[in-house]
């Protein structure tokens, strides 16, 4: 995306939308994984982790 200092619009340059900040701020909270605690996603990965490290040592 491009800032236009102008309009003090963002705009994509593939697509052509045009947002500003409070609208690309919204948006980007939208595409987020529903809302993930640090101690969940620590769990996650963790388990992630684990399943790569035991899955790894069968070969």
């Amino acid at each position: 995306m491009r800032y236009i200092a102008a309009t003090k619009h963002y705009v994509c340059q593939s697509c052509g939308l045009s947002v500003t900040q409070q609208e690309l701020i919204e948006l980007r909270e939208k595409l987020k994984s529903p809302a993930e605690t640090d101690e969940e996603e620590k769990e996650r990965r963790r388990k992630e982790y684990l399943k790569w490290w035991l899955g790894s040592k069968k070969k």
